[in-house]
């Protein structure tokens, strides 16, 4: 009797790029030929996953020029399942040594990867920021959104603590993919908060978190609406709180700790 023969499990990669993309048609095309440029010139094995909502055409934009590159891959549907959602969505799907999520309109600029990839050699996440000393703002957002992120700031570290992190929520963050597939794949929250709920899963798992400033520059297109928008995020933040979540992936968590105790043995701060 013949038995089907499993299909092979498709190999690593270097890097997995997730792209969360809520109606960018106007920018996805040049985004992802920076990407790809980027990529390619630094010799990496790559593979972009674009999670795309909306219906302005981005899905099928992306559809086209993963017909002609095949390390271009597209999901997502017209309803707006929101950015935790879909980041969640290709983290799962990721084959990457490395998992990053990078935002879809550019914000931060590819090339930055270069400052954030040399620390996942002592580090399990390393998140880029918009609030330390080396941090360059070249278009800052405006006042009331300055202002709104800094009593945000605060309300978050009275709830959650997360002092050692300055800026919870610039898109631009890479984990080994150990790490990013056993945090995606026990956090819960579907928007903008699911940022928040990363870093404390990472926190209460012992991984180890590094911030390093970026290039960073406001486009005046903020999808977040002021009033309902923040009350969302604080529902999320109390959903946070007080939310019972599973303990980490065995793989993961023992790695962490004996990373964690190499480190002590030799003296080096973990």
């Amino acid at each position: 009797m013949l038995h089907p023969v499993p299909a092979a499990p498709e190999p690593a990669v270097d890097l997995t790029l997730v792209v969360p993309a809520y109606n960018e048609a106007k920018r996805i095309r040049p985004t992802l030929e920076a990407m790809t440029s980027c990529l390619a010139a630094r010799g990496l094995a790559y593979e972009i996953i674009v999670a795309a909502d909306g219906n302005d055409g981005t899905r099928e934009i992306v559809a086209g020029l993963a017909k002609g590159d095949p390390r271009i891959h597209v999901l997502g549907g017209e309803e707006r399942r929101g950015k935790g959602y879909g980041i969640r969505l290709g983290v799962a799907r990721s084959r990457g040594r490395v998992v990053g999520f990078v935002d879809g309109d550019e914000k931060t600029p590819i090339e930055e990867l270069d400052k954030l990839l040399p620390w996942l050699d002592r580090f399990d996440l390393v998140i880029g920021s918009r609030g330390l000393a080396d941090s360059r703002i070249e278009v800052p957002q405006p006042l009331h959104r300055r202002v709104g992120s800094r009593a945000f700031g605060l309300v978050l570290h009275a709830m959650l603590g997360l002092r050692h992190v300055r800026d919870t929520q610039c898109g631009f963050k890479v984990f080994r993919g150990d790490v990013a597939r056993d945090l995606f794949g026990r956090q819960k929250i579907d928007g903008y908060m699911f940022d928040v709920e990363i870093l404390h899963l990472a926190a209460r798992s012992g991984y180890r978190v590094k911030e390093v400033g970026v290039r960073w520059r406001d486009d005046r297109d903020s999808r977040l609406d002021l009033v309902a928008g923040n009350w969302r995020n604080m529902v999320d933040l109390l959903r946070i709180r007080l939310g019972r979540y599973p303990g980490a992936a065995p793989s993961a968590s023992a790695a962490a700790a004996e990373r964690a105790s190499t480190a002590m043995a030799s003296g080096k701060k973990p």
